[in-house]
């Protein structure tokens, strides 16, 4: 115990020491975050409360439809548990850079295994578990829960996440025992992204909205036998929810073998974890330090589609377009996000494709115009997503070898240009087929289609500046994960600032396009003081766009410039 300590207090000391010794500045970024989750915090919670009052006002379905979501909600839990656990466990029990002077301490195999295992626990449980407690809070105040249900929640959660922990660190084991670490790495990463596109579009497939719209159904038996599907026994979600819920109602039923099975099974998988650690982990441990391979797959295709994509450039344009995109493809964390984002886009466009216009009160041609007009905006939210994910880490992505970069006689001028087209021309192809093909489908006038393309396209410029300009002035060279680089300080910074770019641009074209199409349906003139007033907005919103442009990129170019690392 006291060697198990002794390998966890430098987690403590540097969490301590990096309270102590935080600046002022640092100070205000900790509590803009801080504040920030507060407030998702507490709209989580309003919007759990707000559903469940609704629930408990339906007398024949409330009961069960509130049962139904707090049983997706610990297993979407334990799920998101699992998964995390799996990512963490590799990275700490075999990619961790103090894991040599670890192993080559006098302390034991199991104790090794045992801090590592902690260190995975802790960073894999303390979201989910924070922002799972506001839905569990709305439960015990909508049914006026007594101690004995907040007591039952600490009983049921930690056993549950003693399990997910256990298994997302026994998956990794087995696969780094047959697979070198890093190659596991990948192949954990590209699971999770597949499993996770799957749960996504099987979810939206399934239109759970059905279940809230009784008139898809032709009977009420048919609509309660739907809301009844079983949870399968087996799994330790469903024995916590019976659980919690037995709490909520305060059944006088006992339910001491679900608590039996929780907790046994928690402990029976900590001991099959020891068993296996001492078989298994120290040779996975030592195939992780084995140099790794690149395969040549798939390099000639690259290679080829780049070289004619950069054909038309300059040769110091084309070097750096060509690096730009090598090193996408080279990092399997990077490349294998574009599956998510296939499976974003397909379920964008099936939402349109589904939307019941027909049942609307307000007509057709107004509420398709209109759509198509709000579309833009969350199109806009979409490829500010993906930018803060792929062109906000951009600059950070050079690593430690940014020093080439300022060492060479290339200048920084055109090394933040080239990042910058580098990623506008994608992005400005999936906003067009989102908007293109989601206005097809709402069947909007030939203007609207038109003037959504053409803003969307516009819109792309400024959101890319801003991602390349605020990832120049908050860089992060010494990052062990680029994924990380997107959920800084400055990717927050820069989610607000492409928000508020997008709010003023739709906010300006609003007035403009309202007056337009109120006079098309009506038939009428536009007057002359209207016409102007919409080319000014218009010119507006170009010169909008181009002031964003220049800023930010030369805000981007003053901060690399004076970087001193």
């Amino acid at each position: 115990m006291r060697v198990f300590k002794i390998l966890i207090a430098p987690r403590f000391f540097g969490f301590v020491n990096e309270i102590k010794g935080n600046k002022a500045h640092r100070k205000i970024k900790s509590l803009i975050l801080i504040i920030a989750g507060i407030m998702l915090w507490l709209a989580l919670f309003l919007l759990f409360y707000r559903l469940l009052i609704y629930f408990s006002s339906q007398e024949l379905i409330g009961y069960i439809l509130a049962k139904r979501v707090l049983g997706m909600v610990i297993l979407m839990l334990f799920s998101i548990l699992i998964f995390s656990n799996i990512i963490t466990a590799l990275s700490n029990l075999y990619l961790s850079r103090d894991l040599e002077l670890c192993h080559s301490s006098p302390a034991t195999i199991i104790e090794i295994f045992f801090s590592r295992s902690f260190y995975t626990l802790m960073d894999s449980t303390w979201m989910p578990v924070i922002f799972g407690a506001p839905v569990l809070m709305a439960y015990g105040l909508v049914y006026h829960a007594g101690i004995n249900y907040y007591l039952n929640v600490l009983n049921v959660f930690i056993p549950l996440i003693l399990i997910s922990a256990s298994l997302g660190i026994m998956f990794v084991m087995i696969l780094v025992r047959f697979l070198p670490a890093q190659r596991a790495g990948n192949i954990v990463m590209f699971i999770s992204i597949i499993l996770i596109i799957m749960l996504y579009l099987l979810f939206r497939f399934l239109r759970p909205e059905k279940l809230v719209n009784p008139e898809v159904f032709t009977s009420i038996a048919q609509y309660l036998t739907e809301l009844k599907t079983p949870d399968s026994r087996y799994l330790p979600s469903y024995w916590a929810t019976s659980l919690l819920w037995a709490s909520l109602i305060k059944s006088q039923t006992s339910h001491i073998f679900n608590h039996l099975l929780l907790w046994s099974t928690a402990l029976s998988m900590i001991i099959i974890n020891t068993w296996l650690a001492g078989y298994i982990y120290f040779d996975g441990f030592s195939k992780s330090l084995e140099s790794r391979r690149r395969s040549s797959s798939g390099k000639k295709i690259l290679e080829t589609i780049v070289s004619v994509i950069t054909k038309p450039l300059a040769p110091n344009n084309k070097s750096l377009i060509s690096k730009e995109a090598y090193t996408f493809f080279r990092d399997n964390t990077q490349w294998t996000q574009l599956l998510l984002l296939a499976a974003l886009i397909i379920v964008y466009l099936y939402n349109f494709s589904v939307l019941p216009l027909e049942k609307s009160p307000i007509k057709s041609i107004y509420l398709q115009n209109a759509l198509s007009f709000l579309n833009i905006g969350m199109a806009g939210f979409v490829i500010s997503a993906l930018s803060v994910r792929f062109v906000f880490p951009s600059i950070s992505s050079e690593g430690k070898a940014f020093w080439i970069i300022l060492s060479s006689p290339l200048s920084l001028k055109r090394f933040l240009w080239c990042k910058f087209f580098a990623y506008l021309i994608p992005l400005a192809i999936i906003s067009e087929i989102l908007i293109v093909y989601s206005n097809y489908l709402l069947r909007v006038s030939g203007f609207m289609m038109i003037l959504s393309s053409t803003t969307i396209f516009f819109m792309v410029f400024g959101i890319v500046a801003l991602g390349v300009g605020l990832g120049s002035i908050y860089p992060n060279f010494e990052h062990e994960n680029i994924a990380n680089i997107a959920t800084s300080y400055g990717g927050f910074i820069y989610m607000v600032a492409s928000f508020i770019f997008i709010a003023i641009t739709v906010v300006v074209e609003a007035g403009p396009v309202y007056s337009i199409l109120k006079a098309r349906f009506k038939g009428e003139s536009i007057s002359d003081l209207q016409l102007i007033w919409i080319v000014c907005s218009f010119i507006f919103v170009i010169l909008f766009t181009i002031l964003t442009v220049k800023k930010s990129m030369s805000a981007g170019m003053k901060a690399i410039t004076n970087y001193e690392g």
